[in-house]
């Protein structure tokens, strides 16, 4: 009678052929592949669409926590409302209440054309460059489209070379900051044209935008303009000053699209830093219902 390990043996040939010896523990161990670890924490969006709901909750409300003690901090009555995401692309402007068109020449605008509860803060000049106000302006996530004028701005390109790091365009508000309505074009031009070519060198872009000083202008104004590589003239509908906002319209009241002026200026011309004057536009802004978004997305 065949032994149990024979039987065994012949067992397994019947099955398809002796089996291998066995590997010992530790040389498997050491001969399988590691399988690549699971960070600790995922990167980028990885991990936003990998954190559980209430991950997210979490999340959302220490973003919250932390944006609520932003405000405090700056003195603000409440919250900013958050802008709408821009736009894929320029819309496209026609004639209607605050566009005026011409052919040939870029449009004057004093509202964007929009339904959206949104409205554009613009700073121009650059005589004051308070770093507070734009430090205050980032931590707040507060958009602005400056307008600067290279006699007041010459003494410190820097300042506005930083702004637009942080995403605030700098555009062209001539070079002498002259009344450009009683110039004749070809002044006009050189005032247009070498501040674009100013503004290239000290920010490193040609602008799109540009403001007559005091917002006066004619159509040799606009021609030169067009010339530089001008596409839009935005001027305002309120102006705000650090104790109080100024209407051009008798409901006293901001309206979707509006474009509010203001000024690199300091306590020297006013009552009031330019941080304080920040906190005005955004408390009003806010309080009206209304989200600040950027300019330059929009035309």
């Amino acid at each position: 009678m065949p032994s149990t390990a024979r039987a065994g043996a012949s067992a397994a040939t019947d099955r398809g052929g002796p089996r291998p010896p066995a590997v010992p523990a530790a040389q498997a161990a050491q001969a399988a592949p590691a399988a690549p670890a699971v960070p600790a924490v995922l990167p980028g969006p990885a991990r936003a669409e990998e954190e559980t709901s209430g991950e997210a909750v979490a999340r959302k409300a220490e973003a919250a926590r932390t944006a609520l003690e932003t405000a405090r901090r700056w003195g603000l009555a409440q919250l900013p409302l958050p802008a709408p995401q821009p736009p894929a692309g320029r819309p496209e402007l026609r004639a209607a209440q605050g566009v005026k068109l011409a052919d040939g020449l870029p449009p004057v605008v004093y509202r964007v054309p929009t339904e959206q509860p949104i409205v554009f803060l613009t700073v121009d000049d650059g005589a004051e460059k308070d770093p507070e106000f734009s430090r205050m302006a980032a931590e707040l996530g507060i958009p602005l489209s400056t307008f600067v004028a290279d006699y007041l701005a010459r003494s410190d390109y820097g300042y506005f070379r930083r702004l637009s790091e942080q995403g605030d365009a700098v555009n062209n508000h001539t070079i002498n900051h002259r009344n450009l309505k009683v110039l004749d074009y070809a002044t006009q031009r050189d005032e247009i044209c070498r501040q674009q070519d100013q503004l290239e060198g000290q920010i490193g872009s040609r602008p799109r935008l540009f403001r007559p000083p005091y917002g006066e202008y004619n159509e040799d104004t606009l021609r030169a303009a067009g010339s530089c590589g001008i596409e839009a003239v935005p001027l305002w509908n309120e102006e705000a000053f650090p104790d109080r906002m100024e209407y051009r319209y008798e409901d006293q009241r901001l309206h979707p699209g509006d474009i509010i002026l203001t000024h690199f200026r300091g306590t020297d011309l006013w009552p009031g830093t330019m941080p304080d004057l920040l906190r005005k536009v955004v408390d009003e802004v806010t309080a009206q219902g209304f989200a600040l978004a950027r300019l330059d997305d929009y035309l």
